[in-house]
């Protein structure tokens, strides 16, 4: 999962090289945690969250494939 979402991050971002991932895995559940330059928060959100709220939905179904929830959050 956290190739997947480097991948569509680093994709929509001016700042590719400054884009970093980590996992957290409990029991039964994934956190996602992306960092990102500041200048490219707007773009990784979206209008409305519509961006973000899409990589969640995508994210939810592959993990939902191995029996987990996801969860994925922008850390400044």
């Amino acid at each position: 999962m956290k190739d997947f979402v480097a991948y569509v991050i680093k994709a929509l971002v001016d700042h590719p090289d400054q884009v970093s991932i980590s996992e957290i895995y409990g029991a039964h559940s994934v956190v996602i945690e992306v960092h990102c330059h500041a200048e490219d928060m707007g773009r990784v959100i979206g209008k409305s969250g519509k961006t973000i709220g899409a990589i969640r939905l995508l994210i939810s179904g592959l993990a939902a494939r191995q029996g987990r929830k996801a969860l994925l959050e922008i850390v400044e």
